[in-house]
């Protein structure tokens, strides 16, 4: 739709008309074993966007200050996963998935999705993955805690933040479903009253 239709749909109220990139950029964030990089990758191939697995990408291109050795994970280098990042957020089409939120410019990310789990699911899915004594420990008292939406309410804009079940392959399904209808409704211009 054109400047001059917009304008004429919406009238007076319309003082300025911002075209912002073609496509959204979202950002996937929850505790370990909420689903994140499972619902990425489906929406991806649903949308044809991009996803960024920053965890993937701070080992790949070495965006990390050395180990973890409690944690046994790798302490990124917040900066340099930005400036990784900068180029590529600017064209829009981008799910970043991630397990933190709040060092990323806000101005990136036209939706910012929480992953939620049940406890007893996360439980089982972290020790399958190997979690345990301080690591799962703390993991399940982030999202007993809901310390990650706290975390993107604090980081973002209060309409652009969701929290989303995925407690199950069917969650996981109508999430996807969601998003991907939430991409075809977006659109790139904003109106400013």
């Amino acid at each position: 739709m054109g400047v001059s239709k917009i304008r004429s749909v919406i009238g007076w109220k319309a003082s300025t008309l911002w075209k912002r990139r073609q496509k959204p950029n979202i950002l996937i964030t929850g505790t370990p074993g909420t689903g994140k990089s499972t619902t990425a990758s489906a929406l991806a191939e649903a949308t044809n966007f991009k996803h960024i697995c920053v965890g993937d990408l701070v080992k790949e291109k070495n965006l990390h200050d050395g180990w973890d050795d409690q944690f046994e994970c790798h302490v990124i280098n917040k900066d340099l996963v930005c400036d990784e990042l900068e180029d590529i957020m600017e064209g829009g089409g981008n799910i970043v998935d991630y397990h933190g939120c709040d060092f990323f410019p806000e101005r990136w990310f036209d939706r910012v999705v929480v992953f939620q789990t049940e406890n007893s699911v996360l439980y089982d899915r972290l020790t399958r993955r190997g979690y345990s004594g301080t690591k799962l420990s703390n993991n399940i008292e982030c999202e007993i805690f809901q310390v990650m939406l706290e975390e993107a309410s604090d980081s973002y804009k209060e309409e652009i933040v969701t929290a989303m079940q995925s407690d199950t392959i069917e969650d996981i399904s109508d999430n996807v479903v969601s998003l991907t209808e939430w991409i075809e409704s977006w659109s790139p211009w904003v109106i400013i009253i």
